[in-house]
C-alpha cells in the first residue's frame, strides 16, 4: 500500500509506503485523542506489572505459603482445588513438589511483573502472565460460580492486549528498538 508523501503529487518520487510516511495516517486520531490512543495500554501494563510483582514478593515472604500444610499454604490450596479443577492433572503435577512449585510460581510472577513494568521483552512477559493466569484459572478458580467471581479469567484476558501489542512506548523494548535502528542506519546508511 502506498500513499503520497508531502509534495509528491502522485508521482513515483512522492509515493511512499505507510511506514515511511512522515505524517499521521489518514483517519488516525490526532491531538489529545491520538496521545491517549498511543498510551492506552500503559495503565494496564502498570496495573498488571505491579500486581504480579507484589503477588510474587508476597508469596515468597509469606512463610505459611511455602510450608507443606496450613490454611494459607500452597499445598492446602492444591488439596482444596483438586476435586473441582478443570485440569486436575496440573494439580497432581504441582502436588508432587508443592514447595518447589510454590517457589517457581512466586519467582515467575516476579519475573513477569518486572518484565511488564520495565517493558523488557514485554510480549514474553505477557505470554508468561497469560500462561500463569490460565493455569490458575484451570485449577484454583475454575469452580467459581458464576464464572465472573473468579479473578484469573479476567487477568488472562487482560494479558492478551499486551501479548498482541507489546510495550511500544515508555519501555526498554522501545529504547532497544531505537538503538538497533540507529546502529542499522550507521552500518547501512
Amino acid at each position: 500500500m502506498s500513499v503520497t508523501g508531502p509534495g509528491g503529487g502522485g508521482t513515483d518520487e512522492g509515493a511512499k509506503t505507510v511506514h515511511a510516511f512522515p505524517g499521521p495516517v489518514a483517519g488516525a486520531p490526532v491531538g489529545v485523542r491520538g496521545l491517549a490512543a498511543r498510551y492506552a495500554l500503559l495503565p494496564l501494563r502498570l496495573f498488571l506489572g505491579i500486581t504480579f510483582l507484589y503477588a510474587g514478593i508476597h508469596k515468597l515472604t509469606d512463610g505459611g505459603f511455602l510450608t507443606g500444610s496450613g490454611p494459607g499454604s500452597f499445598a492446602g490450596t492444591l488439596r482444596a482445588a483438586h476435586e473441582t479443577a478443570a485440569a486436575p492433572w496440573l494439580v497432581d503435577l504441582a502436588q508432587q513438589s508443592p514447595q518447589g512449585f510454590a517457589t517457581a510460581l512466586s519467582v515467575a510472577e516476579i519475573a513477569v511483573g518486572c518484565g511488564t513494568l520495565c517493558g523488557l521483552w514485554a510480549r514474553v512477559a505477557a505470554a508468561g502472565g497469560a500462561l500463569l493466569s490460565l493455569c490458575l484459572w484451570l485449577t484454583v478458580s475454575w469452580s467459581s460460580e458464576p464464572y465472573y467471581y473468579g479473578n484469573d479469567l479476567p487477568y488472562l484476558m487482560a494479558w492478551l492486549p499486551l501479548l498482541l501489542a507489546g510495550a511500544p512506548l515508555v519501555s526498554l523494548d522501545a529504547l532497544l528498538a531505537v538503538r538497533r535502528r540507529r546502529k542499522g542506519q550507521q552500518i547501512f546508511g
